[in-house]
């Protein structure tokens, strides 16, 4: 190996300390990577004159800024709807019911992508409508992953409207769906947005651990009594959890 690539490879593991250490001093480095004191020294000194690396007034090192810039380019070139599609037409494949996928958007939910060939009956859900993040499944899902102050902030300032015979309009009501969503890792909805639908939902989250979207498995009512949802629940979950981590989230 080269001296150059071996500087490189070096400059890399010195790097990769970052990802378990928030911020390092420079004995601890030298005691993490097992590199001598004067290529770490030298090593130190390239990474911070590039920006990879800053150091603090406590003399600790920590990532520059300039992750942030790439974290942010890499963040917004993946196109959730491309790398959702194939696991989407998998779980489609195997349910036979509809698949939905749902972005935030400000203080609504919009479907972005849909696959329901195996569907008959028209659903509420269609690409580019749109619903209030409290009614339905996979819009609560993102609702209920937000900070508690969001949530109670979106609901002083959202009136509860009835779209179907399930639909949530009672406050209290709703926050202990949310808090059941938040231990189960799912939610379910019964006649939310229209009578005699029903859906069970779970959450994707993005690199940084924020739920971005949520994936949902729908259709009739009838199809979603008990037996039923124990069956779809680990399946939408495992999905959910599939696009996930190809956006870079990690448990």
């Amino acid at each position: 190996m080269s001296t150059n690539n071996k500087t490189v490879v070096r400059s890399l593991d010195i790097l990769n300390l970052f990802v378990d250490h928030p911020a390092l001093t420079f004995q601890e480095i030298i005691d993490l990577s097992g590199i001598p004191k004067s290529s770490v020294y030298r090593m130190l000194s390239s990474l911070e004159e590039m920006k990879f690396l800053e150091k603090g007034a406590d003399s600790r090192y920590r990532l520059g800024l300039l992750f942030l810039k790439y974290g942010s380019l890499v963040s917004k070139r993946l196109d959730i709807r491309k790398i959702a599609y194939p696991i989407m037409e998998e779980l489609h494949q195997d349910v036979k019911e509809a698949i939905n996928l749902i972005v935030r958007q400000g203080d609504q939910a919009i479907y972005v992508e849909k696959i329901d060939t195996f569907q008959k009956v028209r659903l509420y859900t269609a690409i580019g409508r749109s619903s209030p993040l409290y009614a339905g499944a996979c819009s609560r899902i993102i609702l209920s992953h937000l900070s508690d102050r969001y949530i109670a902030e979106y609901l002083d300032k959202t009136e509860l409207q009835r779209f179907g015979n399930g639909t949530f309009t009672d406050r209290e009501l709703l926050l202990a769906s949310i808090e059941e969503t938040r231990r189960n890792g799912y939610t379910l909805s019964n006649s939310e947005l229209e009578n005699f639908t029903s859906a069970v939902a779970a959450p994707i989250f993005d690199f940084s651990g924020d739920v971005i979207a949520g994936i949902s498995i729908a259709g009739i009512e009838a199809n979603y009594q008990e037996e039923n949802v124990k069956i779809l629940v680990p399946k939408v979950k495992e999905a959910a959890l599939e696009i996930s981590r190809q956006l870079g989230y990690t448990e």
